[in-house]
């Protein structure tokens, strides 16, 4: 995955987490298989490094927002295919903020190279970008200056993707493995240090589709006996660091 210039950079679905053994997840992508062909750009079993570093304001707004239920609520991330090392000032990155509203995920993207999304993002200052991403950057920016975000955590996993027929266009399946998290150093060029943020024997699972669950695959779920959970990556970092004495404390007295 070394070029970003075909994202798609605004788009609306629904999605749904479960949390698996690596077993069932094995027995599930089996299933799978049937339907769904990997994604093209993570080669031949659609598999590749993601790692994201998520930015949160001071009294770490976008971690209540989430963990209140709040009906509307969103958080940014800059995104980069692969871990530290590879990273470079000219690599292209995603600066994305990801918002739910109701049952719908929403997320906007501007592609920039590492070094401009720095400057966005932790410097407030404006980027070069292409003319597509403007709306974009204008609202990142505004975003970062109105609550003051600033990096919070690093998460990283490798993800295999699966992803829709013709007869099931926008439909995607994910499995993400080996999960870390890391608190400090916040730091993307940085090797890897992170600690796990669920057991190395179990997989986060997530089906994405623009409309609604192909019958087909809603049997399936049946068949193979999953229950949906309310996970989010970014605030189990956050939980998980906070359990162990890293984070600062969470809620503000009033």
């Amino acid at each position: 995955m070394n070029t970003l210039s075909h994202t798609i950079r605004s788009f609306n679905r629904f999605e749904l987490k479960y949390l698996l053994t690596l077993q069932q997840a094995a027995l599930f992508r089996s299933a799978l298989s049937a339907y769904l062909v990997p994604d093209e750009h993570g080669g031949a079993s659609g598999s590749y490094p993601l790692t994201s570093l998520y930015y949160d304001s001071p009294d770490y707004r976008c971690y209540w927002e989430k963990v209140d239920g709040l009906r509307y609520r969103r958080k940014l991330r800059i995104r980069v295919y692969g871990y530290g090392p590879e990273l470079r000032d000219d690599t292209s990155v995603m600066v994305e903020i990801k918002q739910r509203l109701d049952r719908v995920t929403q997320k906007r993207r501007a592609v920039l190279p590492y070094s401009q999304a720095l400057r966005l993002c932790n410097n407030r200052q404006l980027p070069e970008h292409r003319a597509e991403d403007k709306p974009m950057v204008d609202e990142a920016m505004l975003y970062l200056c109105e609550h003051n975000l600033s990096p919070a955590s690093i998460v990283r996993y490798q993800r295999q993707a699966l992803i829709g027929s013709d007869y099931d266009i926008g439909l995607r399946v994910t499995f993400d493995t080996n999960l870390t998290y890391q608190l400090q150093p916040l730091d993307l060029t940085a090797e890897p240090d992170g600690a796990p943020l669920v057991r190395a024997d179990y997989a986060v699972m997530e089906i994405k589709v623009n409309e609604r669950l192909p019958y087909w695959l809603t049997e399936l779920v049946a068949f193979h006996n999953l229950s949906l959970v309310r996970m989010s990556k970014y605030c189990a970092s956050i939980q998980s660091g906070n359990a162990a004495g890293t984070a600062v404390a969470l809620r503000l007295p009033y």
